[in-house]
């Protein structure tokens, strides 16, 4: 049980507690950053069901000061999985965070080992139907990654899972001298947030969890299902906007026919990795039905994937340590099946990280199978209606099992930071007033 692990032991507190220039917030040496922000980071054990084991890793930190009123710190993740500290090098990247940081000192995370670089990049995702052949020759390619990049990943090599990431954040909360942790988590961030409440709930303050990806489902269709339900759902919304729409490419004709027609075509699995890429966003709309239009009149040139830049870093191993996956191609294949009998024209593809494929190969170290989740009641959820890469159906199960509260709203993925003004309202009463939305609110 998670419960058990709840207390630190005196070893782990002596690696977080370290050394360095007193200050309010535990003892912090923060240095300036990033054009007026401050950043530092906190040394924890490698492997925290073992801490007195020596190995340590290191946890980047971002502070954004509170403007005014200061109500504590707020502890964010962006999700990803990947970095984010890096990204406040961009112009306007910090926009998005701009208006939590009025209450609270915003402090962003990156979780442990998303900076490592292995020696070579990930090989490419798996497109489907699956084969056999595909799978087995994805699964080698995945392994010999894994092997090469023993060395790179070091102590962090088996403990990427969303429970080491919890207890990191917990020595976080101690650091910054918290009696509650106070947790903004967005799409792959809510993740680590519902491990926080499972291990810590007692010492949760506020969260607020945006694009729910639920981890308390162990089975990996079901869990699958419903993302896949709503990309099919998108395809049929989209062409009945084409047939109100006299602008749309395929204004006039059936878009499901013409979808049919390319699906029987050589050009099928990049026409389905192509729309999947983009059918979870209304605004993709125009150019996805150019880009089928003209495949339907022979030029497949808009919809050919272009090649991804190289990814040579631990993200899929991240997330493979915290989903279980289908163990072989015969289980692969049952899944995918699955999924096309929900979901038949794009939906069974659509996905996020294939789920079929995406682990096949990588060793099983260290996995953080899903678990239900404890009563956390000071948790709001959001999650968009038409997200098929963290459903609306994963915020509700999560939100139900933490007695949250749930708020229901139309579009896509990462509501706050993308700008939603109602959502933007919401979440804002909650964590600076503590203020529910109230009872059947939607946005």
């Amino acid at each position: 049980m998670k419960a058990l692990f709840k207390q630190v032991t005196a070893v782990a507190v002596l690696l977080v507690a370290g050394a360095g220039t007193a200050t309010a917030d535990g003892g912090l040496p923060w240095r300036d950053c990033y054009d007026g922000l401050s950043c530092t980071e906190i040394v924890v054990p490698a492997d925290w069901d073992e801490p007195a084991g020596g190995a340590t890793v290191t946890v980047p930190l971002l502070r954004i000061p509170a403007r005014e009123g200061k109500l504590g710190t707020l502890l964010v993740n962006p999700g990803g999985p990947g970095q984010a500290v890096p990204l406040f090098a961009v112009p306007g990247y910090r926009d998005q965070f701009t208006d939590l940081a009025a209450r609270f000192d915003v402090v962003v995370f990156d979780p442990r080992g998303l900076d490592v670089t292995c020696p070579a990049p990930t090989p490419a995702p798996l497109p489907g139907p699956l084969t056999e052949r595909a799978y087995d020759a994805y699964a080698a390619a995945n392994a010999k990654f894994a092997a090469d990049c023993t060395t790179a990943a070091g102590a962090v090599r088996g403990h990427l899972g969303a429970d080491q990431v919890a207890r990191d954040m917990d020595a976080i909360r101690v650091r910054l001298g918290e009696r509650r942790l106070n947790y903004f988590g967005s799409s792959y961030g809510t993740v680590y947030g519902q491990e926080y409440a499972a291990r810590f709930g007692s010492r949760v303050g506020r969260m607020y969890l945006d694009s729910v990806l639920d981890h308390t489902r162990p089975d990996p269709a079901a869990w699958a299902r419903a993302g896949a339900v709503t990309a099919e759902r998108n395809l049929a919304r989209m062409a009945r906007w084409c047939a109100a729409e006299a602008g749309c490419a395929l204004h006039g004709r059936d878009v499901l026919a013409v979808w049919d027609e390319l699906m029987a075509t050589p050009d099928a699995g990049a026409i389905v990795a192509w729309t999947a890429a983009r059918i979870g966003s209304d605004a993709s709309w125009p150019a996805l039905t150019a880009g089928l239009a003209s495949a339907a009149a022979g030029d497949t040139t808009p919809t050919t994937p272009r090649p991804s830049p190289p990814d040579a870093r631990l993200a899929r191993t991240a997330f493979c340590a915290d989903f279980p996956a289908p163990e072989g191609f015969s289980a692969a294949k049952e899944v995918e099946d699955e999924l096309r009998a929900a979901a038949p024209r794009l939906g069974w593809a659509a996905h996020p990280w294939r789920v079929t494929g995406h682990c096949a190969g990588l060793p099983r170290i260290g996995p953080n199978p899903p678990e239900a989740l404890p009563p956390t009641p000071r948790t709001l959820v959001a999650n968009g209606d038409d997200d098929p890469l963290t459903p609306a159906d994963h915020g509700r199960r999560v939100a139900g099992q933490l007695h949250g509260r749930y708020l229901p709203s139309a579009g896509g993925h990462a509501l706050y930071l993308r700008g939603n003004t109602c959502v933007r309202g919401h979440v804002h009463r909650w964590l600076w007033e503590g203020k529910w939305p109230a009872a059947g609110a939607r946005c």
